[in-house]
C-alpha cells in the first residue's frame, strides 16, 4: 500500500531551523561583496591599461610623422585621461612614448597599481 501525504499543509523541520538562511545569507554576503569589488577592480585596471596601450601608439604615431613633444603629450592625455603622464625617447631612428597612470575608475583609489605601456614608431624620413 502507498502512504497518502497530507493534502494541506507543510511539514516543519522544528522551530530549531527558524532563520537559518538568514544567517546563511549573513555569512556569505560580505564575501560576494568583496569578490564583486575585485572583479570590478580587476576590470577598470583592464580598461585603464587598454587606454594606455591605444594612448602610447597614437602617440608614436604622431611623434613618428613630427609633431611637437607637447601635442604628444596632449594626444595621449586625451586618448588616456588627464593622470596619465607620457615621455618621449628618441634614439635616433626609432621613437618611443612611455606612459603611466594609475588604475581609473570608481575603485581606482583603492587600487595601488600603476599601469605602464609604451609604444614605437620609425621616424618618417624627412622628420626634424
Amino acid at each position: 500500500m502507498t502512504d497518502v501525504l497530507p493534502a494541506r499543509g507543510r511539514v516543519f523541520r522544528g522551530e530549531t531551523e527558524r532563520g537559518a538562511v538568514t544567517a546563511e545569507f549573513a555569512v556569505a554576503l560580505p564575501a560576494v561583496v568583496l569578490l564583486l569589488a575585485f572583479l570590478l577592480a580587476g576590470g577598470a585596471a583592464g580598461i585603464t591599461q587598454l587606454r594606455l596601450e591605444e594612448a602610447v601608439r597614437a602617440g608614436a604615431r604622431a611623434s613618428a610623422r613630427g609633431e611637437t613633444t607637447g601635442s604628444m603629450e596632449g594626444i595621449v592625455k586625451r586618448l588616456a585621461g588627464d593622470g596619465v603622464s607620457a615621455t618621449l625617447t628618441d634614439d635616433g631612428e626609432w621613437l618611443t612614448v612611455t606612459a603611466s597612470s594609475p588604475v581609473g575608475g570608481a575603485l581606482g583609489p583603492l587600487v595601488p597599481w600603476t599601469l605602464k605601456a609604451s609604444a614605437s614608431a620609425r621616424a618618417e624620413a624627412g622628420t626634424p
